[in-house]
């Protein structure tokens, strides 16, 4: 605990690092299984760089930044690799979040090819990258297209652990066990959609495999929503970038909306049954 200023803010991934190195290496030396959730604070604002790594890039204070996290996450690799535990390690690397922008990728990153932004309903503001590495089982070099949404690593991650049975069956759990996929047992994730909620805790947007409806998007960030006279709907294959809306194009399309209304629908019947649980809530169990 410390005061969180500029000065703070510049050794806080480094800080992070050094608590997660200690934390393998203690673990390991007791040969104790162990589970670390390791949040880096970059690259979210404010931006400010280790001195370490000031003009390290050459390319300015955000690929800086970059240089740093890269860095960091090879130092917890290598603390696997010397307490001799990396072949029996699972490592996922996640963001939680797009890009707030898509314009001046140099400070605010890029979402790459896909419209929209952070909280925008768009491709740009639900699609981040993700990697897994465990040695000897996950298949090395393998690239997937299917859906995982960040809820369902819990269920996965605890099948690939043999942990299953430790679940809560208490509640509903959102996430799916997509553990056959990454074992390369399996072509299908186990979920073929997912329903995007906007801050206000209403749909925006709704993707059935290569299917997207568009109920309600953000232009930017900090922009207003903006909900069309109709639904928008896209080909995620042959429009990627979500900028051709079969709504106002074809008439032969209407059969889209089906799949995505209907999951929304059964959604909601749950919530309806299964009020979700709020923060600090005293929880036992529901009727």
């Amino acid at each position: 605990m410390e005061e969180y200023n500029l000065e703070s803010r510049a050794l806080i991934e480094e800080k992070i690092t050094q608590r997660t190195v200690e934390f393998i290496k203690r673990n390991a030396a007791d040969d104790q299984p162990f589970f670390t959730y390791v949040g880096f604070t970059h690259m979210h604002p404010p931006f400010h760089f280790h001195p370490d790594f000031k003009g390290k890039s050459k390319g300015g204070q955000y690929s800086d930044i970059l240089a740093e996290i890269d860095y960091r996450a090879g130092q917890v690799l290598d603390a696997l690799d010397e307490a001799g535990i990396a072949k029996d390690t699972i490592v996922v690397w996640s963001s939680d979040n797009a890009a707030a922008a898509a314009i001046d990728s140099a400070f605010v990153g890029s979402n790459g090819p896909w419209r929209g932004v952070f909280a925008s309903g768009f491709e740009g503001g639900m699609r981040v990258p993700a990697l897994i590495r465990w040695p000897g089982e996950i298949p090395a070099g393998v690239v997937s297209n299917e859906i995982l949404a960040t809820y369902d690593w819990m269920p996965t991650l605890a099948a690939l652990a043999g942990e299953a049975d430790r679940l809560p069956d208490d509640r509903p759990i959102d996430g799916v066990d997509a553990s056959d996929l990454l074992l390369g047992r399996s072509e299908s994730p186990n979920r073929d959609h997912i329903i995007f909620y906007g801050s206000d805790g209403e749909v925006m947007s709704a993707k059935w495999k290569n299917i997207k409806i568009v109920f309600r998007y953000a232009e930017t960030f900090d922009g207003p929503i903006i909900k069309p006279q109709f639904p928008m709907a896209f080909d995620l294959i042959d429009d990627p970038g979500e900028r051709l809306n079969l709504t106002a194009q074809r008439m032969d399309m209407m059969w889209m909306f089906g799949p995505a209304i209907q999951r929304i629908t059964a959604l909601q019947k749950s919530f309806a049954q299964y009020p979700n649980i709020a923060p600090g809530q005293d929880f036992d169990g529901y009727p």
